[in-house]
């Protein structure tokens, strides 16, 4: 007799769960790896809907509060999210190009936080991979920075494919090893 799925269980009980979903995860970025084109404006479709829906609610909660300055406040932040999100329903190929350079832009960034921080860890062994991985980031920010806007169309929806099948198999690894 089959168990059905327990949230609450021990995962060494669930694995299988696990297993299943890494399979469909990297099943799903072997399509977005197909056509990394379509996986970029699905992306950029669901980004932009949810700000759509968000900024729609901030409006909605911004007819509840009371006092100026509040209701300033939740009408500024909801029209903000709602042209955002109408702006990238209707043009999602500009709106990929403005989230690419927002991801080099934060991969720069993060990446020289890293190196800071692998500066600071100096004593310590291990230190150098924390630099590493901070170079490497630094560079990736570097390269998508250089090659914008003409790769817009496909950056984004070749880091989806490559997210979908990491956790994919981060799951499946998991699976298998809670097993155990």
């Amino acid at each position: 007799m089959t168990q059905a799925f327990d949230p609450a269980g021990k995962p060494s009980d669930k694995w299988g769960w696990f297993v299943a979903l890494g399979v469909l995860m990297i099943m799903g970025g072997g399509i977005a790896f197909g056509n990394v084109l379509a996986a970029t404006v699905a992306s950029v479709y669901t980004v932009g809907i949810v700000m759509l829906a968000g900024g729609l609610l901030h409006l909605a909660h911004a007819s509840r509060v009371r006092g100026w300055e509040r209701l300033a406040y939740w009408s500024l932040s909801g029209a903000c999210y709602t042209a955002a999100g109408i702006f990238a329903v209707l043009n999602p190929l500009l709106a990929s190009a403005i989230l690419t350079l927002l991801m080099a832009v934060a991969l720069m960034i993060a990446g020289a936080f890293r190196i800071w921080s692998a500066y600071n860890l100096r004593p310590l062994k291990g230190w150098g991979w924390i630099a590493l991985g901070g170079v490497v980031t630094a560079l990736a920010g570097l390269v998508i920075a250089a090659r914008w806007p003409v790769d817009s169309l496909w950056i984004l929806g070749l880091f989806l494919a490559i997210d979908l099948v990491m956790q994919g198999l981060a799951l499946i690894a998991f699976g298998v090893l809670a097993k155990g």
